[in-house]
């Protein structure tokens, strides 16, 4: 089969976490804050969805942590390398209006989202507010590029290697106590997106999550991303992936993410020992 969509670079920017550049024309034409693609490495290969973290060109970048066997196969492929497939610009848009002010929460590998919203916000015309956070300072992405796309620049760690000594949620609760925020955006691990939207319940900001469920085909057929959102059934796939905040079931996002954690790891118990017995990485597709 012919592949056709190169890897223009490759990088580890923190431990387990990458950002590669693909060649992708037609979704780089069309993308949009907030949308996402979904991307095969092989013909055998499972679609993996990836938020678009950024544009250029004739290129779109997408940063993922290697968690399981196919983000680690995708996490061995090199600058050159090539995809089978890659489709988007997929899922709605962020809802980009001129709010007034508003601030973008990223946490660990979530934080790769928020810039090319941070732009589009300042398009519009906002004051925008960036927090991002990570367990220390060694998995902290992305810090000079928000620093330069923000008004300003909040930076939290859990051990207080760098920054603000705690959580993004409590740098937020504490901007809310002081002045007025308009809309906020949060994108990380589910458990963060849930506590950290708790923050701003009190105060009735606008606040929009981007939920990362299961999902296999990304067009709404499969309904496997399937989420509860003021008490009705959404597809994160085409209906989101952003929500109001409020609204979702994060108790019935989280438990859905874990329906598959025993095969999960079975998969990637079984290509760490093809890696061994081969020795060629991801680039053995026997």
């Amino acid at each position: 089969m012919t592949r056709l969509y190169t890897i223009n670079t490759a990088t580890e920017i923190a431990d387990k976490i990458f950002e590669f550049w693909i060649d992708a024309p037609q979704v780089a034409r069309n993308a949009r804050a907030g949308q996402f693609l979904i991307l095969r490495i092989d013909e055998k290969g499972e679609r993996v969805p990836l938020t678009i973290s950024a544009v250029d060109g004739d290129a779109v970048r997408v940063v993922f942590m290697a968690v399981g066997k196919t983000t680690e196969h995708l996490a061995t492929l090199q600058a050159g390398d090539t995809l089978a497939d890659v489709v988007g610009p997929l899922g709605k848009p962020s809802e980009i209006r001129e709010y007034g002010t508003c601030c973008l929460v990223g946490g660990g590998a979530g934080i790769a989202c928020t810039p090319i919203i941070a732009r589009e916000l300042k398009a519009a015309g906002n004051h925008v507010i960036g927090i991002i956070g990570s367990r220390n300072a060694d998995l902290l992405i992305l810090e000079d590029e928000m620093r330069e796309v923000c008004d300003e620049l909040f930076i939290t760690t859990d051990d207080g290697s760098k920054g603000f000594h705690g959580y993004a949620a409590d740098v937020l609760k504490r901007e809310l106590d002081h002045r007025t925020i308009d809309a906020v955006w949060i994108i990380g691990p589910a458990i963060m997106m849930k506590v950290t939207s708790a923050a701003t319940l009190p105060y009735g900001v606008k606040t929009f999550v981007s939920l990362n469920p299961i999902m296999v085909d990304g067009t709404g057929m499969c309904g496997s991303c399937r989420v509860t959102v003021g008490g009705e059934t959404k597809f994160a796939c085409v209906d989101g992936p952003e929500f109001d905040a409020h609204q979702v079931d994060f108790a019935e996002l989280m438990q859905r993410q874990r329906i598959y954690t025993d095969q999960e790891k079975l998969a990637a118990e079984k290509f760490a020992e093809h890696v061994c017995r081969c020795g060629e990485g991801g680039h053995c597709h026997e």
